[in-house]
């Protein structure tokens, strides 16, 4: 639910978005007024719309949203467009490409371009730290509303001087030139943010929605374990993460390691892919692991694997701005063990999640996951109770964004 408060996965171009300086900013010059039945042209930047929680969660708003009133389109910065594409396309919006590049000159030109052809009322960029040169830019091609929208609480890079620099400069030009903030939690908008109170009036805590009809839709979990290798008694530990340092599968690896052990019939399955991957892929082969975890790369049937493979959830994540795929296993009926680091608003089904710190060792997070699993539970239909389903849901995000939409538009024809 929206409260008054107040990544993608990378900030391209960090060394040379120090040296930018655009031109002149040109004074707004766009109206939401004139034609009335006129969509409102919202154009949402990041990394790919490969299956993620932040990609997901768009392409469910641009299912649900009314399409009569909201065109919805997508400026990619990443290698590739990503798996959504497709669908993305089938619901009538548009895929941009505009890959990140050395020259920041040469980006710079074709983001503009983008902005202008597409005669844009909305920029929601939702790349952290580099919003700050999208929004910039924006505010130069006269675009009225400038969202910067804040998915994670902590910065997962090496705070080098030139970071840190590269940090202020970014965020300042985020309150500066963001009509209005959006972020995940209180921890994602503190850090993207800051807490002076006249920014933080134009900031709204607007966590992730999940579509919840994906789990209630009827499957055969024996066909599924069949689909993936896994034998149909084995007690599934699940993980849905791309691939990444801030995701700690070496951790988790760890974990793994120390649970079979002593554990004969204890299997993982690992959701997800990125640049770290093979890396631990390798490593669980050199350990003899390999035929106990099971690596099934992106997917775009998360729910359905939640559902019918999985038997508990482990995240250690490093930080989190919310944990989306820790929303989607509860609504899954998994019980979850996750590190504190992730906001505590993640947790929205009582005495389903618990929080532990990484600091407690690999050892204490391997007695947890053997004692919860030992544990004798039946999965309960957590989506279907009302008090606790609205608030994770996509209707909710539809609700509370085009609200955000449709309140800044009037105000700037105000």
């Amino acid at each position: 639910m929206l409260t008054s408060s107040l990544e993608t996965k990378s900030d391209p171009l960090q060394t040379a978005a120090l040296t930018s300086v655009p031109g002149a900013h040109a004074s707004s010059q766009a109206s939401l007024s004139g034609d009335a039945r006129r969509q409102i042209r919202i154009l949402h930047v990041l990394g790919s719309m490969d299956p993620g929680g932040v990609e997901s969660w768009l392409l469910n708003l641009l299912k649900y949203i009314d399409r009569d009133i909201f065109q919805f389109d997508f400026c990619t910065c990443g290698t590739s467009a990503g798996l959504y594409a497709n669908e993305i396309e089938a619901l009538g919006g548009k895929l941009l490409r505009c890959p990140k590049a050395r020259n920041l000159w040469s980006f710079r030109r074709r983001f503009r371009k983008i902005l202008r052809e597409g005669q844009y009322d909305v920029l929601h960029s939702h790349v952290y730290l580099f919003s700050g040169v999208l929004l910039r830019w924006a505010t130069s091609e006269g675009i009225p509303i400038r969202i910067a929208h804040s998915h994670t609480s902590r910065d997962d890079k090496v705070v080098t001087q030139a970071r840190h620099y590269y940090q202020v400069l970014m965020k300042s030009w985020i309150n500066r030139y963001a009509t209005r903030g959006l972020a995940v939690s209180e921890a994602a908008a503190a850090e993207l943010f800051g807490n002076d109170s006249k920014v933080r009036r134009r900031v709204n805590i607007l966590p992730c929605g999940i579509d919840l009809s994906a789990f209630q839709d009827p499957l055969d979990t024996s066909e599924i374990r069949k689909e993936i290798g896994l034998p149909l008694d084995a007690s599934v530990v699940g993980h849905v993460a791309n691939f990444i340092p801030v995701k700690n599968h070496s951790f988790l690896l760890d974990v793994a390691t120390q649970i079979l052990k002593t554990q004969t019939n204890v299997h993982f399955l690992l959701v997800g892919d990125g640049p770290l991957r093979a890396q631990i892929q390798a490593e669980a082969t050199v350990r003899g692991l390999i035929n106990r975890m099971h690596f099934v790369g992106t997917r775009t049937d998360v729910p359905r694997l939640m559902r019918g493979a999985m038997d508990f959830y482990l995240f250690p994540s490093r930080n989190e701005g919310l944990g989306v795929s820790v929303l989607e296993a509860q609504a899954a009926g998994l019980k979850c063990l996750v590190s504190d680091s992730i906001p505590r608003e993640v947790s929205r089904f009582p005495g389903s999640v618990e929080f532990l710190p990484l600091s407690a060792g690999v050892d204490r997070w391997t007695q947890q996951v053997i004692l919860r699993l030992s544990e004798t539970c039946s999965r309960h239909p957590l989506a279907l109770d009302k008090s606790v389903r609205d608030p994770i849901s996509i209707h909710e995000s539809v609700r509370d964004l085009t609200g955000i939409y449709l309140g800044s538009a009037s105000g700037h024809h105000a």
